[in-house]
């Protein structure tokens, strides 16, 4: 490990695991299957409107985000977005430190899904 990536971290090992699609490869990815779709807005924003499937797990709510994504399967992709992607980067790099190994960002968030 070199003296910078262990000041900074290592970000390619990081893009290894985590990929941002864009609207069309997201939607392809989670159609017709069951998968680990994950809305990190707060509960009143995921209220006003919501990928159709996903489980909100509020960001913020640091307790309840850790707790609830606890109890899902480490071994499978796990698909989150937020409003415009900076939230879902951040709870990303948090699922990485938490043992989650195949992580879906959806560029731009869900304002860029609607």
């Amino acid at each position: 490990m070199s003296f910078l990536s262990s000041i900074f971290g290592n970000k390619s090992e990081a893009s290894d695991k985590i990929k941002v699609l864009d609207k069309k490869e997201y939607a392809t990815a989670i159609s017709g299957k069951k998968v680990q779709l994950v809305d990190v807005r707060t509960a009143n924003e995921f209220s006003g409107g919501h990928i159709k499937g996903a489980k909100n797990i509020d960001f913020f709510n640091q307790a309840a985000f850790e707790k609830s994504f606890s109890s899902l399967d480490k071994t499978k992709p796990v698909y989150v977005y937020c409003r415009s992607g900076a939230r879902s980067q951040k709870a990303s790099r948090k699922l990485l430190e938490m043992g989650f190994s195949q992580i879906f960002d959806l560029k731009g968030g869900y304002s860029r899904w609607s």
